[in-house]
């Protein structure tokens, strides 16, 4: 679904790309071991891996990345076919390439072999109701995709080698979409790359605006269940904006979104499973942060660290979720950790932040 700010694939065809490489725009350090880089892009999509470095994608064409902690960074400027810059929300990387997926008609999504500098296409949507809003891998060869409903079912996209071809599936393959009595059909919110989760064979996909429910798939999108939520839903800009899973217990999850129009609405807008996302309940409803665009466990603290984050601010738990404190910076949108949960990554209006995680 559109961001609260604003297929029939040509396989292997190559648009035209400009790279632009270039170090961050500026740099200025906040406090010791934090620092903060300025960008010209909104971002929203954000990765953090082990051995790849840090990777973000955003608007006007850009992808960055760096393999160095930050010390430096590599910017990519990538055009459509016919010269446009696109905005993307999506990205993920593995051992072997990186992807970013426009959001529009035509939507484009590009593969990088880490080892080459160049990005090519491998697929392409012209539906002009095609609108993507997350990507994640399993591993190096399955990943997928998703966006709004095109037809009666979500828009997903699965690649089984690698990335280099990927596979729109049947709406008979996937759960049917609820609609309104508007006519206003389920879709997602393109709003920080938190739409999907995955963990073993597992993933869970958020849904919202008419209905706001959890998609399940115990076999790497072979075979699809869905699951009602208590989340606030049936207005345009409400629902789950992010999904998150705690890997320290496989069963522990959270989603967390609200109402966009009224981001101090609490009452019903962060849920929690406690048996692997089969069945959710409200969390503290009329306590805590309002609404976030994004929710991520801090990894290594036993699902008791939880990061919140979106345009009210900067929301943490240590404590599951039942209180929290919340710093007022309506920079960032989106969040990720490195793999120990030592140190946290934020991306939003313009800018990267890295800052130690602080435990209590």
């Amino acid at each position: 679904m559109g961001g609260p700010d604003e297929t029939e694939g040509m396989r292997s065809m190559r648009i035209g790309i400009g790279v632009a490489t270039a170090l961050f725009f500026s740099c200025s350090p906040a406090e010791p071991e934090t620092m903060v880089w300025e960008f010209e892009s909104s971002i929203r999509a954000l990765e953090v891996t082990a051995e790849q470095g840090i990777w973000w994608a955003g608007a006007n064409g850009l992808v960055g990345h760096s393999m160095d902690d930050g010390a430096s960074w590599q910017v990519d400027t990538l055009r459509l076919s016919d010269g446009s810059l696109p905005a993307f929300r999506s990205i993920a990387v593995t051992n072997d390439a990186a992807f970013v997926l426009t959001i529009a008609s035509p939507a484009v999504l590009f593969r990088r072999d880490l080892d080459r500098a160049i990005w090519d296409s491998v697929y392409v949507n012209h539906n002009p109701a095609v609108f993507f809003d997350s990507m994640v891998f399993w591993d190096d060869q399955e990943g997928l995709a998703m966006g709004d409903a095109t037809a009666e079912c979500l828009s997903v996209l699965i690649t089984r080698d690698g990335g280099r071809q990927w596979n729109l599936l049947d709406c008979s393959e996937l759960p049917g979409v609820a609609t309104a009595a508007s006519g206003q059909k389920e879709a997602a919110f393109a709003a920080s790359n938190g739409n999907l989760v995955v963990q073993d064979d597992e993933v869970w996909m958020a849904s919202g605006g008419a209905a706001s429910r959890i998609f399940h798939s115990s076999d790497r999108g072979r075979n699809w269940a869905v699951a009602n939520t208590p989340i606030v839903q049936g207005g345009a800009m409400t629902g789950m904006f992010s999904v998150a899973r705690c890997r320290d217990d496989g069963n522990a999850g959270m989603a967390w979104g609200g109402n966009w129009e009224e981001m101090e609405d609490n009452s019903a807008n962060k849920i929690v499973s406690n048996d692997g996302g089969v069945q959710w309940e409200l969390l503290t409803p009329n306590e805590g942060p309002g609404y976030r665009s994004c929710v991520q466990f801090v990894p290594n603290s036993n699902c008791q660290g939880l990061w919140a984050v979106g345009i009210p601010g900067v929301s943490q738990s240590w404590d599951a979720g039942e209180t929290w404190t919340t710093e007022a910076d309506s920079s960032y949108y989106t969040v990720r950790f490195d793999s120990k949960g030592e140190t946290a990554w934020l991306a939003g209006r313009g800018r990267v932040k890295r800052m130690p995680v602080t435990r209590p």
